[in-house]
């Protein structure tokens, strides 16, 4: 009885955390956005009857002076209730008499345009902080792209489909120098309408042009089975072992830390992603693999498995072992039982550049951060709206959300903050949009008033407010479905 439940349990306990994160980070987002409309408001001498985060109902509350603070128990947004604005909650008691001194409509038009755009520039101004604090606490520490000199790309992936191919070396990433490796994230590669790059093959340079539905590419692949930091289907770690699994076929085999896989079968082995392909077809028989031990890690292990000496050469010991793989029906792949490279490793093999900074310096940085993935949204929905990405692929709704906002917080704090800075910048470009019901629609009925001199109708309003809330609760219930068909 006991087992049958354990594994619906894990499946609980992995959705409860998953929400927990996720509502946390919505949290923060939400309070931000409306603290900036709520300062604002203050400022200019508004009243401010409600500030709440969440929606009804009504959890906590209590009022201070004009304004009463609140937490609804539907924990997926928050608003202000200033006095004389048509917003969310419809009300249009307000319209019938005369405009009272501390009311929105009573204001001028210039800080009624401040007010409405503050949530959107309080969660720029976060997002900013965030990358600029990890900056600083931080540092910057990154591979030079010119010391890696070729790149592995495997068969039938996004990278294959642009045209890189294993050897290449890559120069130049949408017209610019490639000169750090961290260039190659998605977030990056999509930051030109048309992407670009330029590699180094059998001594000359030739220029690749993505295809069209990059974007949509890039979301597929995320949702495979087998998600990469880089470029989907390119790797160029080598194949030098991080750790050994304690009662793994590498350590019966007597693999170590630091030792380099030379081949596997009659296969020679560059790539930490070569090693792992030709595992996956051997299926699982016995394969003979080599590998390089340096000198100075020659009788770190006292066992030596079934491990033989090959012989001794410059670079170190060459030791051989025929090696089955074990198949993992969790990850459904056949594993040897070894961990992948850590960063220091890394750093070691390729070299590493270092970059500290000041509070002023970090924070310029986190300006260009910022900059840099709002800019990547806007190009992600101008390319969905042209046709050349598929809304489904390209666009994730709260549950994908919720799901990737736990797996940051499980790789650590400072993955969690960086996603919390990029969602910051998601719902502010979100909530910039034009669309009524949104501080875009209500930013779009202020500029034709500043133009035109007239204000458009409580009715003509209030159509637009109901049309606008449809369509985004419609827009809500696709995203969410959407995210049920990709899971």
């Amino acid at each position: 009885m006991f087992g049958q439940l354990l594994p619906h349990m894990d499946v609980v306990i992995s959705l409860l955390s998953s929400t927990l994160w996720f509502l946390v980070a919505l949290t923060i987002l939400v309070f931000v956005h409306e603290l900036g409309h709520f300062l604002t408001a203050k400022y200019f001498g508004m009243r401010v009857e409600r500030f709440s985060i969440g929606f009804p109902p009504t959890i906590l509350g209590r009022k201070y002076g004009d304004t009463e603070y609140a937490v609804g128990a539907t924990p997926l947004g928050g608003y202000v209730k200033i006095s004389g604005m048509i917003d969310e909650s419809l009300d249009t008691d307000h319209t019938e008499a005369a405009p009272e001194p501390w009311e929105f409509r009573a204001k001028p038009v210039w800080q009624r345009i401040i007010v409405i755009s503050a949530g959107v520039v309080f969660n720029a101004i976060l997002a900013a902080i965030i990358f600029g604090g990890i900056s600083w606490s931080q540092g910057d520490s990154y591979i030079p792209a010119e010391n890696v000199k070729q790149i592995y790309v495997q068969e039938g992936s996004v990278a294959h489909d642009v045209g890189l191919r294993t050897g290449d070396q890559i120069r130049r990433v949408n017209g610019t120098a490639f000169e750090r490796f961290d260039q190659m994230t998605p977030s990056s590669l999509i930051a030109a309408d048309s992407l670009t790059i330029t590699v180094r093959r059998d001594g000359r340079d030739t220029t690749l042009v993505g295809p069209p539905d990059i974007i949509s590419r890039l979301s597929r692949a995320r949702d495979s089975d087998q998600p990469s930091q880089y470029f989907p289907g390119l790797g160029f770690q080598p194949p030098l072992i991080g750790g050994v699994v304690k009662d793994s076929p590498a350590d019966s085999a007597g693999l170590q830390a630091g030792d380099r896989i030379v081949s596997i079968g009659a296969d020679t082995v560059r790539f930490w992603s070569e090693m792992s392909a030709l595992l996956q077809q051997a299926e699982g028989a016995p394969v003979t693999i080599r590998w390089v031990r340096p000198d100075s890690l020659v009788g770190a292990r006292s066992d030596p498995g079934t491990a033989t000496l090959v012989r001794e050469t410059a670079a170190g010991h060459i030791l051989t072992a025929d090696v089955a793989a074990r198949y993992s029906e969790d990850r459904d792949r056949y594993l040897l039982g070894v961990r992948g490279l850590t960063r220091q490793m890394m750093f070691q093999e390729f070299g590493v550049r270092t970059t500290t900074y000041g509070p002023l310096e970090a924070l310029s940085v986190g300006v260009s951060e910022t900059w840099s993935y709002a800019r990547n949204i806007v190009v992600t929905l101008k390319r969905i709206a042209e046709g050349r990405d598929s809304l489904t692929d390209s666009l994730g709704g709260p549950v994908m959300i919720a799901q990737v906002t736990s797996q940051a917080a499980s790789a650590g704090s400072i993955p969690y903050w960086r996603l919390v800075a990029a969602l910051s910048i998601t719902l502010a470009i979100m909530n910039i949009l034009p669309i009524p019901a949104l501080d875009g629609g209500q930013l779009l009925f202020l500029l034709y008033e500043a133009v035109t001199r007239r204000r458009p109708s409580v009715r003509v309003r209030l159509v637009a407010q109901q049309v606008g809330m449809i369509l985004l609760i419609g827009f809500m219930a696709f995203l969410i479905f959407n995210d049920i068909l990709r899971l």
